[in-house]
């Protein structure tokens, strides 16, 4: 991924509209937000989903599924013109000096993805075998964010239940306190909240994220393939105007 851009508005908006809705719609209904806090709900919910995930994920995807969670407020810097105008410009620079001559432009390259395309393009290496490698290395780096994206979607699957695992055992807590009726309000509470964090949790942070994640990475993929054609018409010697209004119909 390129380097991150400003943050995100639109996800900084939809968080705080979704917790201003039902935390003010608590509010208008004369309940007050310390109902909403539990402690013994949160660390059943939280605890018993982050372990789930952890079971069915290696630890270096779920780390790394957390770390990607920071592009859903500052998204990787994906700019179509500007990746244009850069394959138009080594376009023009094999078609004067040769493809040698790019070589002396990967240092300054510091996406990977093209600085491996520029390489491969001043090897002389032939328009399919220059496909193919690149073609390889779009699939491996998108199954392996996927595979990571897939934490939040696995995390939104689990919390409903887990909610619901933690509204019987307060239910538990209150038949086992029927005799202390000062015992009862809590384990009431507990049992109620905790359905409220899993379905809230999966509902506006797991599956918002999972979803946001995919969208940046099929944005991500749709990029590096736009300079796998890029490259490719590089290699073949086509005309650089025919290679930008090629690559213009990637996009809007």
């Amino acid at each position: 991924m390129n380097k991150k851009s400003k943050m995100d508005v639109n996800s900084v908006t939809g968080i705080v509209l979704a917790f201003v809705a039902i935390i003010g719609g608590q509010f208008l209904e004369g309940g007050h937000v310390g109902s909403l806090l539990q402690t013994a709900a949160f660390l059943i919910v939280m605890g018993g989903t982050v372990g789930a995930v952890l079971l069915q994920s290696p630890v270096k995807v779920f780390v790394n599924g957390v770390k990607m969670a920071r592009w859903v407020f500052y998204p990787p810097e994906n700019s179509p013109p500007n990746l244009i105008k850069q394959v138009v410009n080594w376009s023009n620079i094999s078609r004067k000096e040769g493809l040698l001559a790019l070589e002396s432009y990967i240092p300054a390259t510091i996406d990977p993805f093209s600085k491996k395309g520029l390489q491969l393009l001043a090897d002389g290496s032939t328009p399919e075998k220059l496909r193919e490698v690149l073609e390889i290395d779009i699939l491996a780096l998108e199954t392996h964010q996927r595979q990571s994206a897939r934490i939040w979607e696995a995390a939104g699957g689990y919390a409903p239940t887990i909610g619901i695992l933690g509204a019987v055992l307060g239910l538990i807590h209150v038949m086992e306190n029927l005799s202390d009726p000062s015992l009862l309000g809590n384990g009431i509470a507990v049992a109620f909240v905790a359905t409220i964090y899993g379905v809230g949790l999966a509902n506006l942070i797991f599956l918002p994220i999972s979803n946001k994640l995919k969208n940046i990475i099929n944005e991500h993929v749709v990029m590096q393939e736009m300079m796998v054609d890029g490259f490719v018409a590089i290699a073949n010697g086509e005309n650089p105007r025919l290679i930008e209004s090629r690559l213009k119909g990637y996009y809007i």
